[in-house]
């Protein structure tokens, strides 16, 4: 008896060993100066036309102390305004763009937002084309960011057909959409 709790004890104190130097060596993996956290800078989403639409651009983002800074250039709009917002999937294969689910929100659920909410969740604004389907805008968005449990990154840009109504959060009733992009890492140079 005495002898199959030694060799249980012996077992218990391999795998631990065996477990650290795992651990060790996947730290030693990583470039010097990485952390396992994120603290992503900049992120793109190339915006795609939808089916039947022409709308194409790409939105650009960057961290910032104050928040998120957008940078957005789209094309093949009708002229006027189109709002656009963040979704919750970065998920764009649905002919329809659908897949993206709803707005993703940056100060809560996105799946069950609290029933009194009093703005447009995900939103990024409004874009204003001209008469040629070009729009160009900057914006920044306070609550969003680019690390942590509520990232953006993942997630999508869509473009729709009309305007923001900000009577009608958290939706906004912006119509169908015209274009969907995924949000991902941008290439910032210093690799």
């Amino acid at each position: 008896m005495k002898l199959s709790k030694y060799l249980s004890l012996v077992l218990m104190l391999m795998l631990f060993t065996i477990s650290c130097a795992e651990k060790e060596a996947q730290d030693n993996d990583m470039d010097e100066g990485e952390t396992s956290a994120t603290n992503f800078t900049k992120a793109v989403a190339v915006v795609h036309p939808t089916e039947g639409n022409k709308a194409m651009g790409t939105v650009t983002f960057e961290q910032t102390s104050q928040g998120v800074k957008v940078h957005t250039e789209m094309n093949g709009l009708s002229s006027g305004m189109h709002g656009y917002h963040i979704h919750l999937y970065g998920d764009c294969t649905a002919p329809d763009g659908t897949s993206a689910g709803t707005h993703f929100n940056f100060e809560g659920s996105s799946l069950n937002p609290p029933a009194d909410i009093d703005r447009i969740t995900g939103n990024l604004g409004n874009l204003n084309a001209n008469d040629s389907g070009e729009a160009i805008a900057d914006t920044l968005i306070p609550n969003a960011t680019l690390n942590g449990a509520k990232s953006i990154i993942g997630r999508s840009v869509v473009v729709h057909a009309k305007a923001n109504d900000p009577s009608q959060p958290p939706i906004g009733a912006a119509g169908s959409r015209l274009g969907c992009g995924v949000i991902g890492i941008a290439n910032t140079g210093t690799e």
